[in-house]
């Protein structure tokens, strides 16, 4: 006859498929594989896969590249964040001149 207190979750019927990690992990996978390829990057991070570690923590693996790429990678985020600091600039300076049409 089985103890219920232990069938109930040992590690033998554990299944990633019951971790909400292990689809927050997926999920960031592809969101991230679907940037790569509109950056033309999907070629170049055979080992982006998503994972769970022994913990049950959902990870991304990005696992290795070229120094090419981590070179394409690094510029396309260095455009982004200059893309995003211009465009608060304007909407801080948007929102000052609504600011000063009030008065």
């Amino acid at each position: 006859m089985r103890d219920d207190t232990t069938h109930r979750r040992d590690a033998a019927t554990w299944s990633p498929l019951d971790s909400d990690d292990w689809y927050a992990a997926r999920n960031a996978t592809t969101a991230l594989r679907d940037a790569l390829v509109r950056a033309g990057l999907e070629k170049d991070f055979p080992y982006l896969r998503a994972d769970l570690n022994a913990f049950g923590h959902g990870l991304v693996e990005l696992g290795r590249v070229s120094p090419a790429t981590a070179e394409r990678l690094a510029e396309l985020l260095r455009l982004a964040l200059a893309a995003g600091l211009r465009r608060l600039e304007e909407n801080s300076e948007g929102a000052a001149e609504y600011r000063a049409g009030e008065d």
